[in-house]
């Protein structure tokens, strides 16, 4: 079983900067990617960010040289800097991952829990 656990949002006033962190553990034979969506309400989920195994990141244009996502040497925990928050930047924001639990077994995608980023005054 896998599980990816997130951390860090919050309430932020604009302008502000928040860390999110997101930890994968349990069954795990590879990590491809990891990753951050967010959902606003009334919205759908969007792509916020991703970095592969090989550290290679894609950035949503809304995001770019703003947020800056990165990982851990271990390569089990993915974190997301938010600096210059927006109020636009109110949402869930989702932690993912391409994972191949076992050897042999096929790659898969999973999802945190979500955790609230509100930027508001």
């Amino acid at each position: 079983q896998v599980q990816l656990v997130e951390s860090g949002g919050g309430l932020v006033q604009p302008g502000g900067s928040l860390r999110l962190s997101c930890a994968a553990s349990g069954s795990i034979f590879s990590i491809y990617a990891m990753g951050w969506y967010r959902q606003a309400p009334g919205k759908q989920r969007e792509l916020v960010a991703t970095i592969a195994s090989n550290g290679s990141t894609i950035y949503a244009d809304s995001v770019k040289g703003r947020f800056t996502i990165s990982k851990n040497n271990a390569w089990n925990t993915v974190y997301l800097q938010m600096n210059s928050l927006k109020p636009e930047d109110t949402a869930v924001y989702y932690c993912n991952a391409d994972i191949r639990p076992y050897v042999g077994n096929p790659r898969r995608t999973y999802w945190g829990q979500g955790t609230q980023v509100t930027v508001s005054s």
